[in-house]
């Protein structure tokens, strides 16, 4: 701890530091959004959620993207552990994982691009 030339508010400290992660949760949750901030593998994830199962060519026409690309893409979702492929016959088709969550698929990163775009600058 360090010391502060004003007062500090031991009760406000507590409740944050009951909020704050370890540093491995951290870790984790930083992973995650570091891979789901790719462009490419973030649109993946809601294209999944809108169609609920899409093959890696139906992915790239609704992207606009190359095969390679969201094959790509995909490899490293999956390698997360954010989707899971089902195999019929050559053919694989992904889908969010079971228990991928809501908010998220619907709001949460709409939104914080939303405010971080209005935020003040500077």
């Amino acid at each position: 701890m360090s010391d502060h030339p004003h007062p500090v508010d031991a009760a406000a400290v507590a409740r944050a530091r009951t909020r704050i992660p370890d540093a491995f949760e951290a870790e984790q949750v930083t992973s995650v959004l570091t891979l789901i901030a790719d462009p490419t593998r973030m649109r993946l994830l809601f294209a999944l959620d809108a169609a609920e199962e899409l093959c890696v060519g139906d992915l790239a026409q609704a992207l606009d993207a190359s095969e390679d690309a969201v094959g790509y893409g995909l490899r490293m979702l999956r390698t997360a552990g954010l989707v899971t492929r089902r195999k019929e016959g050559r053919m694989g088709f992904y889908r969010l994982a079971d228990g991928f969550p809501e908010p998220l698929r619907q709001h949460c990163l709409i939104r914080l691009a939303e405010l971080s775009s209005t935020a003040p600058r500077g």
